[in-house]
């Protein structure tokens, strides 16, 4: 969210409601661990200032200098700090309708494409679906390696109602403000973890700035066969590669089956939805 090019209204938690979006913080909680002055030059300057409070952040007890690589409390490690910190902040932290929702995922398998555009109903499949991974360290229990999860609207503890009384509200707002929507993968490519690497953001930021800037509306895309959702053929600033994640495997059908696990486990988990869910939706997941 700490994009120098764009102005930020906060990090998370934000509403959307007739007049537009609107944050409810008014503070910034960014993890930190092995942060990069390079890749993140605003969050880091941030844990120079007074006022930031760090969070599981490792320091030397005679010098006080922080170590923002060392993990050895855990991985979640974290600074808290005012919007104000951040200069291209918005101090009334709203603003108006958004022309695209980008949904975010990380998938630790490896199989996902960097960024997939999306119809409404695939874009409420994938909402109500919430897939991610969850990363070691973010909570008890968790081992070294990441874990696939699905969380319902992607904040499933929070949601009393089933998850498509949500995607009905959500659905309302995309056709009367005709937004369109995305899904961008933040995890692996050239492989599972351990074999494969993380995105880099500045192909995440090359990828969501085309979107934004209407760039994508200008180049072909491919439909994806187990999907359906469509990715773009090429981007700039990305990588062929990148945006084709089974070019990058070694063995292609390792990926291909490693793909097709991926989407059934997306099919299982959603039969839990599928009372309630109206058929297009319903129709609108992988294909296995």
């Amino acid at each position: 969210s700490a994009d120098p090019k764009r102005t930020l209204i906060g990090d998370d938690e934000h509403g959307w409601s007739d007049r537009g979006v609107f944050n409810f913080e008014g503070g910034c909680y960014a993890k930190v661990i092995r942060l990069s002055p390079t890749a993140e030059p605003e969050i880091y300057a941030t844990t120079k200032k007074f006022g930031t409070i760090l969070e599981n952040v490792p320091f030397d007890p005679v010098t006080r200098y922080i170590d923002l690589d060392d993990d050895t409390l855990t991985e979640n490690t974290r600074a808290s700090y005012p919007l104000e910190f951040i200069d291209n902040a918005v101090p009334e932290k709203k603003a108006g309708h958004p022309k695209n929702i980008i949904f975010l995922t990380c998938d630790a398998s490896g199989v996902m494409p960097p960024i997939a555009r999306l119809t409404l109903n695939q874009a409420l499949y994938q909402f109500i679906s919430g897939y991610t991974s969850k990363i070691a360290g973010t909570e008890v229990g968790l081992g070294k390696e990441p874990e696939i999860t699905f969380s319902a609207c992607f904040g499933g503890p929070f949601m009393v109602h089933h998850p498509y009384y949500y995607a009905d509200i959500l659905k309302r707002k995309i056709e009367r403000y005709s937004v369109k929507c995305w899904l961008v993968n933040t995890g692996w490519v050239g492989g599972a973890y351990g074999v494969g690497k993380r995105i880099s953001i500045k192909y995440t930021r090359a990828l969501l700035s085309a979107v934004l800037t209407g760039k994508l509306d200008k180049v072909k895309f491919a439909k994806d066969p187990v999907f359906g959702f469509e990715v773009p053929t090429q981007c700039p600033d990305v990588p062929d590669e990148v945006l084709n994640p089974s070019s990058s495997w070694a063995d292609t059908k390792e990926y291909d089956k490693k793909y097709r696990q991926l989407a059934a486990r997306f099919v299982e988990n959603f039969k839990k939805f599928e009372d309630g869910c109206p058929p297009e939706v319903l129709a609108s997941g992988p294909k296995v």
